[in-house]
């Protein structure tokens, strides 16, 4: 996945400072150093204060307060912080860039993040795939500064990331989400108060305290402040990750892609979790404009569906391959997604019994919604609704028999999964 020319923000200025993407690896401490030079000092207080009024949410996925995160851990006594790195979601690899680009930006997040929550311990996660884990241990070990930091690998799976699943495999346990009375900023790694953050958020967090709160707020929004890693796919003619204002229209964010190979009938918004919308130039990268047709950002992945796929197919594609990611704790989870797959398989290749299977989604919907052990089965559930919604059409076609599409490749990524939850 390469990365795209970077734009200088169009709301406010940025003084020609460097933002999450530098012009040229950093990779190498020295480099690093001498693109961002070190971060200034000051009390864990002021910090807090400075996240606080930047207004900085999290960039994993969920968007929760960063402040309220790290006043909850301060709140508790020796604390860990974990930089969550995994990134589990198919469609997306802003994280993986980031770390392979800019390292120290993460370390040096992950190590003032501990200096706010009065924590001794951090601990890097990765996935298992690609060069993330080494790049991140060669970075730490060349740093006289990292001696707190430990990296672990975290096996290669859709929930493994979530916060709770997370902390149990750093436990000792597998990769799956867990159901303790007690939340992981209450009782974490080893029982202690526990902040996960992603590494994109802590990289947001060492560029505040070089940069301060004013240059925060330069770019983005008023109730959306910053600039965010998008990961752009599908129909573009330069694939990529590109760092953009919150804000940033979609047309816009396309442009710098290369535009498109074909004309877009739909957007996949935020990932496998997310939702499709229709495609309109209209749409911008935000929370706010997005929920307008149904969407949000949540992982910041953008995947252009040209006008020659089928929707359907896609949409079933993922449900099987998000079905077989189940942690496989509770009954909604394990026999409702793999009931909901099978019918979207029979409607998408058009077999017998499609109508059947096309009458059973809703009655699914009902048996599924809320019921989970973790949101695993409402974020499918979320995709699947909105694949209706958005291909009606094509949907009624399948229905009567027949597919719209002119091609059946594969638009959407889908890894197969290996090893276990350890």
């Amino acid at each position: 996945m390469s990365v795209l020319a970077q734009e200088t923000p169009t709301r406010g200025t940025r003084l020609q400072l460097h933002g999450l993407l530098p012009p040229r690896s950093a990779e190498r401490y020295e480099d690093f150093l001498s693109l961002y030079g070190r971060a200034p000092r000051s009390t864990a207080e002021d910090l807090l204060l400075a996240v606080e009024q930047s207004g900085l949410a999290g960039r994993g996925g969920a968007g929760f307060p960063t402040s309220r995160k790290l006043r909850a851990v301060r709140a508790g006594r020796r604390a860990v912080v974990v930089a969550n790195g995994t990134e589990g979601e198919p469609a997306s690899h802003k994280d993986k860039v980031l770390m392979r680009l800019n390292p120290h930006l993460v370390i040096d997040g992950a190590l003032l993040a501990a200096e706010v929550v009065c924590a001794r311990r951090v601990i890097l996660a990765v996935g298992r795939d690609g060069d993330a884990a080494s790049v991140m241990q060669a970075a730490i070990d060349a740093r006289p500064d990292a001696g707190a930091i430990e990296l672990t690998t975290v096996p290669e799976r859709f929930v493994a990331g979530e916060e709770s699943a997370l902390v149990h495999h750093i436990n000792g346990g597998e990769a799956k989400p867990t159901y303790a009375s007690q939340r992981v900023f209450e009782a974490g790694v080893g029982g202690r108060p526990t902040l996960v953050a992603n590494v994109e958020t802590l990289a947001n967090l060492a560029l505040l305290a070089r940069h301060g709160t004013e240059w925060f707020r330069s770019t983005g929004t008023e109730a959306e402040p910053g600039s965010v890693l998008a990961t752009v796919g599908g129909c573009v003619r330069m694939p990529g990750v590109i760092e953009a204002p919150i804000g940033t229209g979609v047309s816009e964010l396309l442009a710098r892609c290369g535009g498109l190979t074909e004309p877009a009938q739909a957007y996949l918004i935020g990932g496998y979790s997310g939702a499709w919308v229709p495609a309109d130039d209209r749409l911008m990268l935000s929370n706010a404009s997005l929920a307008s047709s149904g969407g949000s950002l949540g992982a910041r992945a953008l995947v252009v569906l040209g006008e020659g796929s089928c929707g359907v197919l896609e949409t079933a594609r993922v449900i099987a391959y998000m079905a077989g990611q189940s942690a496989e704790q509770c009954g909604p989870c394990v026999f409702g997604l793999r009931t909901l797959a099978a019918r979207m398989s029979v409607i998408a290749r058009v077999q017998p019994g499609a109508a059947e299977a096309y009458g059973h989604l809703s009655r699914l919907h009902r048996q599924i919604a809320r019921r989970g052990a973790c949101a695993h089965p409402d974020g499918v559930l979320r995709f699947a609704a909105s694949a209706t919604q958005v291909f009606a059409e094509e949907f009624s076609a399948h229905l009567a028999g027949r597919c719209t599409a002119h091609s059946h490749a594969p638009v959407l990524p889908v890894p197969t999964s290996r090893g276990d939850w350890r």
